[in-house]
């Protein structure tokens, strides 16, 4: 952590310090997020902030292109798409009479620390510049354009990359800005066609296919989640060629889903699929092979670039802020010996990744695709990358098996939440691959106790992945209440494992069965919970599923709110969000939103922080400011109630703005689940499978299953960057009954993060630098999880 002392430290060093941000090559969604946080964390520590308009081109020309930003120069842009301060392609820096003009450019403004936003051949150019930059300095003084006294006190750059780019095709981090707006494009896209072709399918018995083509020359990871999040039936991407005859299977496949009973196929293609020979695939030779063979009713939709328009994601709003404030502390920190880096995700953290590293690794790639390495060239991308498409091919490939003698029970449990049906919808059917009878229970915990079990077939669970709410029925029933009742069920249909799908009360249900082992033997099998609530706040796990979806639900809100008071006077919003006690979901809609203030439980507030906060934002509204947003936690403090604020602001606001208040309440529940829970919930649901079946295997003894080790009930979780099964017993001590949460949250940290983007002078002791990672094959091994 960074000490009160080390900020100290860091804002001497920001004092008289001149940094410089662009962003280059192709836009993507999020980089305006970058650029805001650059630009406010550098005021922030007290240095010079400079835009550089229309990237390296700008860079070149000079003149107005380089401005000297303000506080406001960022105010209400983090909700745009593209990048506000331009992006363009520039010949001119490749050569090095572009890269002298762009050095005499920054010593006239003092630069030398350079913050680029960009894909791999932005940042190669910048290690280039800052590695000609001592011999170019040289050649100004020679020219005489600079004196020597300037090269001096400019003698070396800094350079910090962040990887913009939508394919998600730059070795180390586990994402790039931008490639969560490109998938969620996609998924919104297939859902679309989805829903047109059910209403007119209806009644009508034809088959419809749609063919989507998505962008990925090179890089097939945008194409090979959006298919995961569609429940594609076809995927084409370049690191896996299909095998000589693809047609047939392809086909084949197709009429198979058509005699179970699917109307609708889908078929992902990338830009840059070929067959094993090399030879480009296109989506209109798709779309010809399966009108000739099939006589399907077949579209073409090619989205281009309609994968980098709209607004971004939360995901890469945070995302984004997060790298940009990373961004600044690493060039502050930064020596004339540490070599240029790239702030990258680890799981969810910022971390400070070699350059030069993360380019050499990437060239690695695509040499192995020339030389047709297919199945290295899937390792190369990652362990992710190698996860995403194994479970691709389990989910769209197996079939059911003969029996294993093994049956299962899966339930929800808790509040509904987005991506449980995508969870159930990959156990059920990695579950039938693997020969277990397979039993959906409804209404939860009270389902299993009254009996409600029906058994679960291939075809049933067909186009749940897209689908918001529960489809399975779910209550907030805790198991003590029925305890004989759900042994009686258990035996009843002789259930070896239970799958537990939900919330808080999925997690505390279960421990409440593995406390009850000793009293029924019923109970002694294996128990796994899968985290699914917008809250956020079950233990064992960084994220929950239906926690993304609530979060971006929050955010459109909240833009739809700021946006309503737009060409108005100065008026400031209070919005209450869910969450109960946890105050995740207000935290990172906070973030993603640019408020200027988030209560939540766990930082507890007074009236002296309340009149804080409004003088603060009164001071903002006497200048340029126009809207302000507060959000407040819906149990944040039993007496500073949503209405409280609501007019402590209104009456201390009077004459500088008005107020007005919003609740969002369940729109952040509703809707279908976001391409990351929708992936999250897909993946997790067959690692849930793969554990129960090993434990059912390992605890099958004369007959029967008898598991009754702490390890055979679990949560499963993702921290941060490995999948983990934490046993409910030891979760037991780290868990905050009362209110419902983990005693520690990792989250926490992005606190003081959202204070000063919001111009707060707050303590940045809880601030965690992020730390250097090497970029080598074992790093990029690790699956994130995603």
């Amino acid at each position: 952590k960074m000490s009160s002392m080390d900020l100290e430290k860091l804002k001497m060093t920001g004092a008289g310090r001149a940094i410089a941000v662009l962003t280059s090559g192709g836009d993507a969604q999020g980089m305006n997020a970058a650029v805001r946080a650059v630009t406010r964390m550098g005021i922030y520590v007290g240095a010079k902030v400079y835009l550089i308009y229309e990237g390296y081109q700008g860079l070149v020309d000079g003149g107005d292109n380089i401005k000297l930003a303000h506080w406001h120069s960022v105010t209400n842009i983090i909700q745009q798409g593209g990048t506000v301060i331009g992006s363009a392609r520039c010949k001119a820096f490749t050569t090095r009479e572009g890269r002298l003009a762009a050095a005499f450019n920054l010593v006239k403004k003092g630069i030398t620390n350079l913050c680029v936003c960009g894909g791999d051949g932005s940042l190669t150019g910048a290690n280039i510049f800052r590695n000609e930059w001592s011999s170019l300095l040289e050649e100004l003084v020679q020219k005489g354009r600079i004196t020597d006294t300037l090269a001096k006190q400019h003698d070396h750059l800094n350079i910090v990359g962040l990887v913009g780019s939508i394919d998600n095709d730059f070795c180390g981090t586990d994402m790039t800005i931008g490639i969560i707006d490109a998938i969620m494009t996609t998924a919104q896209r297939s859902d679309t066609r989805h829903i047109y072709s059910n209403n007119r399918c209806s009644g009508i018995h034809h088959q419809r296919t749609f063919v989507l083509e998505v962008m990925g020359r090179h890089c097939g990871y945008l194409a090979l989640v959006s298919a995961l999040a569609s429940g594609a039936d076809w995927l084409f991407i370049p690191e896996a060629p299909p095998q000589e005859g693809w047609e047939d299977r392809m086909c084949a496949r197709l009429e198979g889903s058509r005699i179970k009973g699917s109307r609708l196929n889908i078929v992902i293609v990338a830009e840059g699929a070929i067959d094993i020979n090399g030879k480009p695939i296109s989506s209109t030779y798709i779309k010809d092979l399966v009108v000739k063979r099939l006589g399907y009713d077949t579209r073409v939709t090619v989205l281009g670039h309609v994968q980098r328009g709209g607004t971004p994601s939360a995901f890469d709003r945070i995302l984004s802020s997060k790298l940009g404030v990373e961004a600044v502390v690493a060039l502050l920190e930064a020596s004339p010996d540490t070599p240029a880096c790239v702030i990258g995700l680890s799981g969810n953290h910022a971390v400070r990744l070699p350059l030069m590293e993360c380019v050499e690794m990437t060239k690695l790639v695509q040499t192995a695709m020339n030389e047709k390495r297919f199945n290295e060239t899937i390792k190369l991308r990652g362990g992710s990358f190698e996860n995403n498409w194994n479970i691709y091919k389990l989910l769209a490939f197996q079939r059911p098996a003969q029996s294993s003698n093994f049956s299962l029970a899966i339930l929800n449990v808790g509040a509904p939440a987005p991506g449980m049906n995508a969870a159930v919808r990959s156990a059920v059917r990695i579950a039938l691959a693997h020969g277990h009878k397979v039993y959906a229970v409804q209404d939860g915990y009270q389902g299993l106790a009254n009996g409600t079990v029906y058994e679960m077939e291939w075809h049933k669970v067909a186009g749940w992945t897209g689908q918001g709410g529960s489809l399975l029925g779910t209550k907030r029933t805790l198991p003590n209440k029925n305890m004989e009742k759900i042994v009686e069920t258990i035996a009843k249909y002789n259930i070896s494992a239970l799958l537990v799908i939900g919330g808080f009360e999925a997690y505390e249900g279960v421990l409440q069965l593995f406390e009850a082992r000793s009293r029924y033997d019923e109970l002694c099998i294996p128990m796994c919970v899968i985290p699914a609530t917008i809250s956020n706040n079950v233990p064992g796990t960084d994220f929950s599923l239906g926690a993304d979806t609530a979060v971006n639900a929050a955010m459109e809100g909240c833009d739809k709110i700021k946006q309503s008071a737009t060409g108005t006077k100065r008026r400031v919003f209070v919005v209450e969000t869910m969450g109960g006690y946890c105050g995740y979901l207000a935290t990172s809609t906070g973030i993603a939103v640019g408020a200027d203030a988030a209560y939540i439980y766990e930082e507890p507030i007074n009236i002296h922080d309340l009149k804080t906060n409004v003088e603060h934002l009164a001071e903002k509204m006497k200048k340029d400011i126009q809207r302000g947003l507060v959000l407040r936690n819906e149990k944040c403090h039993e007496n500073y109630t949503t209405d409280f604020i609501h007019r402590l602001y209104s009456s201390e606001g009077k004459g500088i703005f008005d107020c007005r208040v919003n609740v969002l309440g369940h729109l952040q529940q509703g809707g279908a689940p976001s391409p990351f829970d929708r992936n999250f919930g897909t993946k997790l649901g067959v690692r849930a499978i793969q554990w129960i079946s090993e434990r059912l295997t390992e605890n099958y003894r004369q007959g029967r299953v008898f598991a009754n080790s702490p390890d055979t009930a679990c949560v499963l979780g993702l921290n941060r960057k490995v999948i983990s099964f934490m046993p409910v017993t030891e979760l037991k001590a780290v868990t905050d009954f009362e209110h419902r949460m983990p005693k520690v949250q990792w989250w926490f940290n992005l606190r003081p993060m959202l204070k000063m983007l919001a111009k707060y002078q707050t303590s940045f002791c809880e601030y965690v630098p992020g730390e250097i990672e090497h970029v080598t094959r074992r790093s990029i091994s690790i699956d994130s999880g995603f």
